[in-house]
């Protein structure tokens, strides 16, 4: 019986509590392979560990002053692969920060409030349902043609 590889994912977040909180949601299913990181340069160092999704905090410097921030690490990353799904998370419900993080390549946006958790759920839900039909029909082209 074949098994699905499970979905690696990057949590990025310096507000430890809010990070363990969104570990905890997405441990149920037990789809994820989840790596947690309190900054962006942690997050960076780990990347040839190929993540499918990274969630991440749109401000990195509030323990540390002098660390890279959200959109800093969201460059690097697409740099690195642009095709890593990364959504950004902030507690900012400002449009222009929202549209900001969509030209610096962001999947999307999502502020920390007490529907981000069902949020992120919803469209990480949606990106691997999307990136599962496109290899279907891929698959589906490729046999035909």
């Amino acid at each position: 019986m074949q098994t699905e590889k499970k979905i690696k994912l990057f949590l990025v977040d310096d507000d430890a509590l809010f990070l363990k909180s969104l570990e905890i949601e997405f441990l149920d299913p037990a789809d994820f392979d989840i790596h947690t990181f309190a900054t962006g340069e942690l997050c960076l160092e780990n990347l040839k560990e190929n993540p499918d999704i990274v969630i991440l905090d749109f401000h990195l410097n509030g323990i540390n002053k002098s660390a890279i921030n959200g959109l800093e690490t969201l460059d690097k990353i697409k740099s690195f692969n642009e095709s890593i799904i990364v959504i950004m998370l902030s507690s900012q419900d400002k449009i222009d920060v929202a549209i900001k993080c969509m030209h610096h390549k962001a999947t999307d946006y999502v502020v920390k409030s007490e529907t981000a958790f069902f949020r992120l759920k919803q469209i990480v839900t949606n990106v691997l349902h999307s990136q599962k039909i496109e290899k279907t029909l891929h698959w589906y082209v490729n046999k035909m043609g």
